[in-house]
């Protein structure tokens, strides 16, 4: 447990917002009868869904201008051990999670049938890649060293395979490291959104968090930082609309097109948000999120073992995920509101956990 750091309220909102969607769009209560918007583009093209993953490296990136600061007046032992110590606990926790609960039929699961790669994953893999970086290179290098990651992954995509599900350069890489039984299924085939390759472009996400949450702290929070954020979002949102004519904007493939929009909308909403919420001061309805964003990593771990464990519980030849969720909400509510209604019931549950953590000031760090 560790007491909060100094920021900025508009990062812990910002965060906490994105926790509270992610958990929303994680667990409906049947995902034939989710609202359009709650699921992801199916494979070219783009959902608010599809803007929750990014958001999150994005907001890694800007607790990362805090947290490295730290780290300027020591040497590189120190900062090592930090930075692969946490790339390593991430990584395993989205490792173990995915092989939770590690039984089944009174067996332990083989691991060779275990995922190798996931959500946790990526975000261990961007926080070292992009801390080495941020640690080594100035900021306008780093922008350079962003934009080539991002030319040269198009640059792969097109050259060793196509845009399809079934021939793009992604799966093949995974196929090739990995093989099928360590990779994501739900596409029909194996392939992981959250794939080797595709790491590489989403490391520029945390990069340009890092830049936007650096310019804050230098350029204080007023009406030019907030302006200079928004003109600077909306120039990558209509880079990514011009890239998406060669590369399409795709968050499975997490195209160079996608990076770019992206981070585009995060520097504006980020901008809004100091606007309200540090120039402001309109705090009144901030302090829901600000929970999720104090126990950020703990909250999406939980909502992930509670939604296992649901599933897992077998009720009436169903689990009890589908029971509580066909009886409780969907019975009165109708299939897609009621769908809806038991995911914000999942992420209720868990902001309440995060609650009584809060108001107990503990704060679960890695």
């Amino acid at each position: 447990m560790t007491q909060l750091k100094n920021r900025y309220l508009s990062l812990d909102v910002f965060r906490g917002l994105d926790v509270a969607l992610m958990i929303v769009v994680n667990t409906p209560g049947s995902w034939a009868t989710t609202y359009r918007p709650l699921l992801h583009a199916e494979w070219h093209g783009f959902t608010l869904t599809d803007l929750v993953f990014p958001t999150f490296l994005f907001v890694v990136g800007n607790s990362m201008s805090f947290s490295m600061k730290k780290y300027e007046s020591q040497g590189n032992g120190p900062f090592f051990k930090k930075v692969f110590k946490r790339t390593f606990l991430i990584f395993m926790l989205g490792f173990l999670i995915y092989w939770f609960p590690f039984f089944e039929d009174g067996k332990l699961e083989p691991l060779s049938e275990t995922r190798i790669f996931g959500v946790l994953q990526r975000i261990a893999l961007c926080y070292m890649i992009a801390a080495i970086i941020l640690r080594f290179v100035k900021m306008r290098t780093a922008a350079y060293l962003g934009l080539g990651l991002l030319v040269a992954y198009h640059l792969i995509l097109i050259g060793f395979g196509d845009l399809t599900l079934e021939g793009n350069a992604v799966l093949k890489l995974d196929l090739w490291l990995m093989g099928r039984d360590h990779m994501y299924h739900g596409e029909g085939i194996a392939f992981d959104p959250e794939g080797l390759l595709s790491t590489l472009p989403a490391v520029v996400n945390v990069i340009i968090g890092y830049m936007a949450g650096r310019f804050i702290q230098k350029q204080g929070q007023n009406f030019e930082c907030v302006a200079k954020l928004m003109m600077a979002g909306f120039v990558l949102v209509v880079a990514a609309f011009a890239w998406d004519l060669l590369l399409p904007i795709n968050k499975k493939l997490w195209t160079s097109s996608f990076v770019l929009l992206t981070s585009g909308i995060d520097l504006f909403v980020l901008g809004l948000l100091v606007y309200v919420l540090d120039m402001k001061k309109a705090k009144g309805w901030t302090y829901f999120f600000e929970v999720f964003g104090r126990n950020t990593l703990f909250i999406y771990l939980l909502s992930i073992l509670f939604v296992i464990v649901l599933f897992t519980i077998q009720v009436d030849g169903g689990s009890m995920y589908g029971w509580i969720a066909r009886n409780v909400f969907m019975s009165w509510a109708g299939p897609y509101m009621g769908s809806l209604l038991f995911a914000l019931w999942v992420m209720l549950s868990c902001w309440t956990v995060g609650y009584f953590m809060d108001k107990r000031g503990i704060y679960i760090k890695v």
